[in-house]
């Protein structure tokens, strides 16, 4: 009975472990006009520029790690950008500690300047968001955030680049 369990808690970790980081299967998925920007950098262009994490997070919908990002405890002040195009996409402002281990925010700055459509990967249902202008993946919205909008923007680290605020 115990090698059973065992072997059963390990085929979980290893299908948790797939979806966390998943390889690329070298195909792009339809994201729904997103990427009918002429602008966006080429495949190519995108490997040379990326680190690997952010390619397979922003072109394949890979997941980064919790706790193991470089702006899920981040304090600094300012506002993140998509990583691909530059585009702004969250403020410092609403960025809040979820728990979760990778940052969330409670709104977009623009929500023009996103993308959002249902994903039933996983055998659950969620919503991915991505950048409008060049159709990478950041993460996921939830509606379990706090106040003022309910939302949860849990976005990965590696889609994302911090420009510090202008000061006044």
């Amino acid at each position: 009975m115990r090698l059973a369990l065992v072997a059963a808690g390990i085929g979980c970790l290893a299908l948790l472990s797939l979806a966390v980081i998943r390889a690329s299967d070298g195909t792009a998925g339809d994201r729904e006009g997103a990427m009918a920007n002429p602008d966006k950098p080429s495949d190519t262009e995108l490997k040379q520029r990326l680190t690997p994490e952010q390619y397979q997070v922003t072109q394949h919908e890979a997941t980064e790690p919790p706790f193991h990002n470089a702006f899920w405890d981040n304090k600094k002040a300012g506002i993140y950008v998509d990583v691909v195009s530059g585009e702004p996409l969250f403020s410092s402002l609403d960025k809040f500690d979820s728990g979760t281990g990778w940052p969330s925010f409670t709104r977009p700055i623009d929500k023009e300047n996103l993308v959002e459509h249902d994903d039933h990967r996983l055998f659950m249902h969620r919503t991915e968001v991505l950048c409008n202008q060049c159709g990478a993946h950041l993460g996921h919205v939830f509606p379990d955030g706090p106040n003022p909008t309910g939302l949860r923007y849990c976005i990965n680290s590696a889609s994302l680049d911090l420009e510090k605020k202008p000061k006044k």
